[in-house]
């Protein structure tokens, strides 16, 4: 049985509000991770992220460091039986994914493309307030280059409860 569901996507693109209704729909308890919650537990002065007032993030190395460690945590978590929903921003596409597969090497993973148009994901993140503007046009394609996925889903139209169950039958 699959133990770690990554959903990846750029920056508005519905990823965490799809993690809430995948936990809502799949029978057993599953923890939702992103790495928002990764960025806010850093220190605000030497986390090694920098986001830009067009909203690129550029990433130093300390931050690469605590990430490292915090997928480790993950894949340990998911080893311990947790089930895990990761919600991810792969900045460098498929690099990314190859940051997270010797931490989760050894586990069922399922591997999402959470897509939405850049429009659609800008309108969000203007609606939000709480965010960068620009950052989700920067991401919402950039995210993708060189992926491949188990499944996709596009949050453009599609209720997420929808897509949570497209995900699930797959799972």
């Amino acid at each position: 049985m699959r133990s770690v569901i990554v959903l990846n996507g750029g920056s508005s693109s519905g990823k965490s509000g799809l993690a809430r209704c995948l936990q809502a729909v799949l029978p057993d308890p599953w923890l939702a991770i992103g790495v928002d919650t990764l960025i806010q537990v850093m220190p605000a002065t030497k986390s090694g992220i920098d986001i830009g007032a067009d909203g690129t993030v550029n990433v130093g190395p300390s931050f690469a460091r605590l990430e490292l460690a915090w997928m480790a945590g993950v894949g340990a978590m998911a080893r311990a039986g947790a089930r895990v929903i990761v919600d991810d921003v792969f900045l460098s596409g498929a690099a990314s994914r190859r940051r997270w597969e010797p931490a989760l090497d050894g586990l069922d993973v399922l591997w999402v493309g959470v897509r939405c148009a850049a429009e659609a994901a800008e309108a969000r993140e203007i609606a939000r307030g709480d965010r960068v503007i620009g950052m989700a046009r920067a991401q919402a394609e950039t995210v993708h280059e060189g992926m491949t996925y188990d499944v996709e889903v596009d949050t453009t139209h599609a209720e997420l409860l929808a897509c949570a169950r497209i995900i699930a039958r797959v799972l």
